[in-house]
């Protein structure tokens, strides 16, 4: 009888109580993992808090009450404590994150280490495998290396770290180019793309959804994602004067919502802009039902599981040239790769208004490639490749 691989997961980006949305995709992604046959899983979700007396901030006080190992979603998850310095501490969190994973699994044996994120996880993998005398491996989703992979305080360790993984991960062929580019072994990139669920991300009646969510039939404009610059929200707002008549959706939270607000306010366009706060997974199928278009205008993405997700509700997505979007805009039906303008914005968005496409088709260009069965199955595949299994 076969034994089974023992995975040590790593995940900085992993749900909590406190933060319901934070890495949903790397939860489904280690559940699907986990249901491959043969697979005995430990997820470490390290939790960052400042040192005394910051760490009493309000900020942290959820985090602090979090548990040190628990059930979630069926999964063993540990959450050890490790200690982040906001903003300046970055070059200092792989050591720390691997002192922290191996205090939670001291006395355990593994036969792989698996990063979620390049960084901080990847060389913090790579320190804990070292540690443990088993081979590791690291995935590439998007800012891990356009900012991470750029930065001198953290490039050197985020390079080491793939130098020595016995395979490496990819959400995309354009974040596989991405990290060939600074220097990483393609040959040891594998393209891994996300999955979802068909059971929560399907077609539906477009009217319903609208009047679920309040909405008339004004043109309706969506965004998913944190309020912050690198997704472009504040383009969308901009390109509203010229677009008459249509509505912005904003489904988030973050350090940019004040900026939005005044922006819409002084553009003359506040009462077109609805900022709905943090929005349950659960919800979101409704909200890009509903939506006409899905406007992701990002600096920089990996692979983004909310373009995926409206597609697969059938509606079409206007997006920057970033990360791995050629790979899914595959038909005019899909909608349109546009410059960061407003301008460009606007005129994707008019072209789609006046010749809406028909949601089965929309629905269709994804072409079955996005399943978590088959994510999951590749992950253990990849995994018992790194272990010489």
């Amino acid at each position: 009888m076969t034994s089974p691989l023992r995975v040590l997961s790593i995940a900085t980006l992993f749900p909590d109580a406190a933060r319901p949305n934070f890495g949903l995709f790397v939860e489904r992604s280690l559940r699907a993992l986990a249901a491959q046959p043969c697979i005995d899983l430990t997820v470490i979700a390290p939790v960052g808090l400042p040192p005394f007396p910051l760490s009493l901030h309000e900020r942290y006080r959820a985090l602090r009450a979090l548990p040190h190992a628990e059930q979630w979603n069926g999964l063993t998850v540990h959450r050890p404590r490790f200690t982040l310095i906001p903003r300046y501490g970055a070059r200092f969190n792989p050591a720390r994150v691997a002192r922290a994973v191996l205090s939670a699994v001291r006395g355990q044996s593994f036969d792989v280490v698996d990063a979620q994120f390049f960084y901080p996880d990847g060389p913090a993998a790579m320190r804990v495998a070292d540690a443990l005398g088993v081979p590791f491996s690291a995935k590439a989703r998007g800012a891990d290396i356009s900012h991470f992979g750029h930065d001198p305080a953290t490039s050197p360790q985020l390079l080491a770290a793939a130098d020595k993984a016995s395979g490496l991960l990819a959400v995309s062929d354009s974040m596989r180019r991405e990290m060939a580019a600074i220097g990483i072994d393609p040959g040891k990139i594998a393209v891994h793309y996300t999955g979802i669920d068909g059971a929560r991300f399907h077609l539906r009646d477009r009217a319903a959804a609208r009047a679920a969510l309040g909405m008339d039939d004004a043109p309706a404009l969506a965004t998913v994602g944190a309020l912050i610059p690198r997704k472009g929200q504040a383009l969308v707002i901009e390109a509203l004067p010229s677009l008459p008549g249509v509505h912005y959706w904003l489904a988030g939270a973050g350090e940019e919502e004040a900026r939005y607000r005044a922006l819409a306010q002084r553009l003359g366009v506040s009462d077109r802009v609805h900022l709905m706060g943090p929005v349950a997974n659960a919800d979101l199928p409704m909200l890009y039902s509903a939506a006409d278009i899905v406007v992701m205008p990002s600096a920089s993405e990996g692979l983004a599981n909310a373009w995926v997700e409206a597609l697969a509700c059938g509606t079409p997505i206007v997006i920057s040239n970033a990360g791995g979007g050629a790979e899914l805009v595959t038909a005019p039906v899909a909608g349109r790769i546009v410059d960061r303008t407003p301008q460009a914005i606007a005129d994707a968005v008019r072209a789609l208004l006046a010749a809406p496409p028909s949601p089965a088709e929309v629905a269709a260009t994804l072409g079955g490639r996005f399943d978590w069965d088959r994510n999951g199955r590749e992950l253990a595949e990849h995994l018992r490749r790194c272990a010489g299994r």
